[in-house]
């Protein structure tokens, strides 16, 4: 009898699969220890968060997705049957063109508020964005607008084409054209420093813009929003709205500067001072 001792195969069965963890030493192992090594391993794999949108990315919310993508493509289809309908009318000599001219007008300034702001400035980018809910009185005067070119289209002719000859649209044609442009291009080059709100308290990273259309016009967005209305009135003709517009826009952008003014001296100081005494805001009679 051999005074060596046997040294026991592992396994007698190599090819068997074995519980998971299974620990080698023959006895040790029990359908208990396989349960518990089996929660340990799995509490140790480490699990992904689910990516939770927030809450208004949702439909009602202010940065709802669906209310984004449909009011683009309502002022998208808008604007295609607009431009094709004021095509026809001009086509045919009628002086009713006007009014689905004004509407391709306001489709292409809401729709550029909204992608000019989410293209540049895109934490604030929000339904609102689009402007299309900007007070009563914005589409009051809108209204007004349309109702007075149809009216006088239609019933007095013969005054529209004394007011309002060819070269006079074209007037109006590059006022609207300069105004939606210098408008576009400020909010681009300004980027986060830009808001719809005039802000009271200086966020973090705002900074003074100078350059681009901001070296020429102190307050570009207000330029071009304030000829860019007086353009409208122009090529449709209107008189009483053309007016009206001149009066409130005016008061409204001589009010507003005046506020913005006195935070932007705040937030910057004699830097602003600098900048305000070689810009001008070109809107007449505010300085």
């Amino acid at each position: 009898m051999s005074n060596v001792n046997q040294e026991q195969p592992h396994s007698l069965h190599p090819d068997r699969s074995r519980p998971v963890n299974q620990p080698g030493e023959k006895g040790l192992w029990t359908p208990a220890t396989d349960s518990e090594l089996r929660a340990r391993e799995a509490s140790n794999v480490q699990k992904s968060s689910p990516n939770v949108l927030p809450r208004e990315f949702y439909p009602q919310g202010k940065r709802s997705l669906s209310g984004i993508s449909l009011r683009g493509f309502l002022i998208g289809q808008t604007l295609g049957l607009a431009l094709a309908l004021t095509g026809v009318l001009i086509y045919y000599q009628n002086r009713l063109w006007r009014a689905p001219f004004f509407i391709s007008t306001l489709c292409v300034f809401h729709f550029l508020e909204f992608w000019t702001t989410a293209q540049y400035n895109t934490p604030l980018a929000e339904v609102s964005s689009y402007l299309l809910s900007n007070g009563s009185m914005y589409r009051q005067a809108h209204t007004v607008a349309f109702v007075e070119t149809v009216i006088t289209s239609y019933f007095f002719p013969q005054w529209q084409s004394r007011v309002n000859p060819p070269i006079i649209i074209l007037l109006g044609l590059a006022l609207v054209i300069v105004g939606q442009t210098v408008r576009s291009l400020a909010m681009a080059q300004a980027g986060t420093n830009f808001n719809h709100q005039v802000q009271s308290k200086k966020s973090e990273g705002h900074e003074l813009v100078t350059r681009g259309m901001y070296s020429v016009f102190r307050h570009p967005s207000y330029f071009g929003f304030f000829w860019w209305g007086l353009g409208t009135q122009v090529v449709l003709g209107n008189s009483i709205s053309l007016a009206g517009y001149a009066g409130v826009l005016w008061y409204f952008f001589a009010t507003r500067i005046r506020h913005e003014e006195k935070h932007l001296l705040e937030f910057f100081g004699k830097d602003y001072e600098k900048y305000k005494a070689r810009t001008k805001v070109w809107i007449p009679f505010i300085r």
